[in-house]
């Protein structure tokens, strides 16, 4: 054999080295991969939220600084806090807030008091329960536009099903229940009512479903009255869930707009004229965009001196009766 042929088979013989890997752009510690990953899933969230909530929020806040009317827009001018000077200067401002204030405290009151008796006749599993539920849900699925509208249709003291015999037999004005300055924003109070207790319902309920029922049937066996394990162990432990309720009511509440739209317009005489009503007039009936989005800045305002005001209380009574 030639010298050549047994250089060959001993270089054959050598192991072969091994090629080195590629390292990958985004290669680390796993603890930097997953933060990687959990900001890339986060990220388009976030972004929306920029875009389309706080985009718009800082846009009318700059807004609100300006004299600026889309029908003059060269005569757009800085006036600093007169937009909301003005909204407490006018009397159909001062109004809209009284309305929306009014109409936000009783309907919230008057949905907690009667979704917590739905509830607790709800709290029972029996199939009975279940098919009152369905149904009982069923105002809450349908858009507060076409509520207004039915409603409307149905209080009409011409032509209306229940307002032409309520005309007839003398109950409330002549000329219907919601063109009166006396009675058309309780109606609107008793219609909303009508749509949003069964949600209100619903929100308390899965707050009875969830109490520990060893607290329940020690008081139970303790000897405790119906009444007093109501005011002693499911109202303090049901304290979350009514928060819940109230916050999510209450920001609802008062940005109320389309029922009211649809049924007074906000008359008669700005008697059910509210904040939302008032702000989208301004915008997009005079096109006033400055004192429209001051408008809407102090709703956001009052909105969070309500929630603010709510978790106060709830956490006051929380102490005192928990102790915690």
């Amino acid at each position: 054999m030639s010298q050549s042929g047994v250089i060959d088979q001993e270089d054959s013989a050598l192991p072969q080295s091994k090629p080195a890997r590629r390292r990958l752009p985004f290669s680390g510690s796993y603890t930097d991969n997953r933060r990687l990953f959990l900001f890339c899933l986060g990220a388009p969230a976030v972004l929306y939220v920029l875009v389309v909530g706080v985009w718009p929020l800082a846009q009318g806040v700059w807004y609100s600084f300006f004299d600026y009317n889309l029908l003059k827009p060269n005569r757009t001018k800085f006036v600093g806090l007169d937009n909301y000077f003005d909204i407490f200067a006018d009397r159909s401002a001062r109004q809209a807030i009284l309305n929306t204030f009014q109409f936000t405290i009783f309907s919230v009151a008057i949905q907690l008091v009667l979704g917590f008796g739905l509830a607790l006749l709800l709290w029972r599993d029996s199939r009975f329960n279940r098919i009152c539920l369905a149904f009982l849900l069923i105002p809450a699925t349908i858009t507060p536009l076409v509520v207004g509208l039915i409603y409307k249709a149905l209080l009409g003291a011409d032509y209306g099903l229940i307002g032409y015999f309520l005309a007839n037999a003398g109950i409330g004005p002549r000329t219907g229940l919601m063109t009166d300055g006396s009675t058309a924003l309780w109606t609107l109070i008793l219609i909303d009512c009508w749509e949003w207790t069964p949600l209100m319902a619903l929100i308390l309920l899965a707050g009875l479903k969830s109490l520990p029922s060893d607290v329940l049937e020690a008081g139970q066996a303790d000897g405790a009255t119906s009444l007093q394990r109501f005011t002693m162990l499911i109202v303090p432990l049901m304290l979350p869930s009514i928060f819940l309720a109230l916050v999510l009511r209450t920001m609802d509440a008062f940005r109320v707009f389309d029922t009211v739209y649809v049924t007074t317009g906000g008359g008669p005489n700005d008697a059910t004229n509210t904040l939302m009503l008032l702000a989208v007039k301004q915008g997009l009936q005079f096109f006033n965009v400055g004192y429209a989005s001051a408008i809407g800045n102090v709703t956001i305002l009052f909105i969070a001196i309500m929630a603010g005001v709510l978790i106060f209380c709830v956490r006051r009574a929380d102490v005192r009766i928990n102790g915690r």
